[in-house]
């Protein structure tokens, strides 16, 4: 990679917060979340021809070992904020070293986390009160995704740092490979085929293994390359630097937690609650999500990267620009979730059918969509302000309004209605995690709107030490 012309270069982008410029900047990280997601929609799809207890296994376990890499990946998108305001300061060194930082800490974590879930794979399926035929799939496809996070660092901090120096195409290419090799790894292994035993579930996690792997030599081969290392000195900033660390977990924890409260943990309750209807449930709840996560996945890679160039704006002492961003990227992710909210709502029968051939499943998970087309709009506005305070270095606010929602709404408001209204079956609690969603939509537009992350400054403790550059850095 060398530093010819290419997004960003100013001489070609005039407005900062135009449609055009966001969305060329926002197109490779969308076609990354899309893709993942699709893979992980066709690895699902190939396990649900395993039958319903398959289908059923597979998503809560995916959420299960979600839920110490969502603090993990969390924490990491400090990395980009810091490498993105450290490029808007023209302190490109301090952009590799930020990366080495991450990677030390998260291979350490994910070390940790291994030692300690594996043997408590089996206890962690029996306190969601999953079915003994289910827990048992849920337990091997966990034990092999653990693994993978540990691989999985790489990508996460090359992901982050690449978007925090504004080469999307790197990330893109990366994951799109290792993608690729995951879906036909997973097609291989999961029903034997070139000779190899069909594996079932554990086929799935062990095609995710490779594929993970695939995407981690490439973005780690990138950016120790020669055109990397002498525009970012990513070879030389390797030494360990604790005040930096500092900088990333007091930013980063915050982030940590509210991913994991937002997403791991959230999937995990809500799984919890309507494992109590049974495995028809599970599976049509799996399905439903299965659906929602592949309709946000661009709204989430327009979030990423509206933080990168929130942070790039704010790192040059433009934050007025930053606001504009904001709302440019808002109005496309309303429109965009509208639309999918209102598919949802007219061929839920349809989507339904695609998955499962059980009647039961397929009506439950038709009510569910109902829910999935109302939230909609509501967890784009959610995404798209998180993003920009994610950007602005504002997570420990994130944090607490995604404790709230998953804990105290989803959680506590879930258990009631399961107590209560228990003639709603799964639906209710898909009714509580919907208020969820939408309060916490509303409350991430608040904070927004009250300019408090205006007043942040992540660097007050570290004076810029070389010349500042005002032209972007270009791929």
């Amino acid at each position: 990679m060398t530093d010819k012309s290419f997004l960003l270069s100013q001489s070609h982008i005039v407005d900062e917060s135009s449609i055009r410029y966001m969305l060329k900047l926002a197109a490779p990280m969308i076609v990354t979340t899309v893709s993942f997601t699709i893979m992980q929609f066709v690895d699902r799809y190939m396990v649900s021809r395993l039958g319903t207890e398959a289908l059923a296994a597979i998503l809560p376990a995916g959420f299960a070992s979600f839920l110490p890499s969502a603090f993990a990946i969390g924490s990491m998108v400090s990395l980009s904020t810091f490498v993105s305001q450290s490029l808007g300061r023209g302190d490109k060194r301090s952009c590799s070293n930020y990366f080495w930082q991450t990677i030390y800490m998260g291979l350490a974590y994910f070390l940790f986390v291994v030692a300690i879930m594996w043997p408590a794979a089996p206890w962690i399926f029996r306190m969601m009160g999953q079915p003994p035929a289910v827990a048992g799939m849920e337990v091997i496809y966990f034990r092999i995704i653990l693994y993978a996070h540990i691989l999985a660092v790489i990508n996460w901090s090359g992901n982050q740092f690449f978007m925090g120096i504004h080469r999307p195409t790197i990330t893109m290419c990366a994951s799109l490979c290792g993608q690729l090799v995951n879906v036909a790894a997973n097609y291989v292994l999961i029903f034997g085929k070139l000779g190899f035993p069909a594996m079932g579930i554990a086929g799935a996690g062990w095609g995710t293994f490779i594929g993970i792997a695939v995407a981690a030599v490439i973005n780690m081969a990138v950016f120790l390359s020669r055109g990397m290392n002498t525009a970012f000195r990513t070879r030389r900033a390797v030494n360990l630097d604790f005040g930096k660390m500092y900088d990333l977990l007091k930013v980063g924890l915050p982030a940590g937690f509210g991913l994991m409260m937002n997403v791991a943990f959230w999937g995990m309750i809500l799984f919890a609650l309507v494992g109590r209807f049974g495995t028809e449930a599970l599976a049509a709840t799996s399905a439903v999500l299965s659906y929602t996560s592949l309709s946000v996945m661009p709204v989430v890679g327009i979030g990423t990267a509206l933080a990168a160039a929130v942070g790039k704006t704010i790192g040059a002492g433009k934050k007025e620009l930053a606001t504009k961003q904001t709302y440019v990227c808002l109005k496309v992710a309303l429109v965009y979730m509208g639309l999918v909210g209102i598919i949802f709502f007219v061929f839920r029968n349809t989507l339904m059918v695609f998955w499962s051939s059980d009647e039961d499943v397929i009506r439950i998970g038709a009510n569910l969509l109902i829910c999935a087309a109302i939230y909609q709009v509501f967890h784009a506005a959610r995404t798209i302000y998180g993003g920009a305070l994610r950007g602005a270095g504002d997570t420990l606010w994130l944090a607490i309004v995604s404790a709230v929602g998953a804990v105290v709404i989803l959680g506590l408001g879930g258990l009631l209605i399961v107590m209560l209204f228990g003639q709603l079956a799964a639906l209710g609690p898909w009714i509580v995690a919907t208020i969820s969603i939408i309060a916490v939509g509303l409350a991430n537009y608040w904070r927004f709107k009250s300019n408090k992350w205006m007043k942040i400054d992540l660097f007050k403790r570290r004076p810029v030490s070389v010349p500042v550059e005002t032209g972007a850095v270009v791929e």
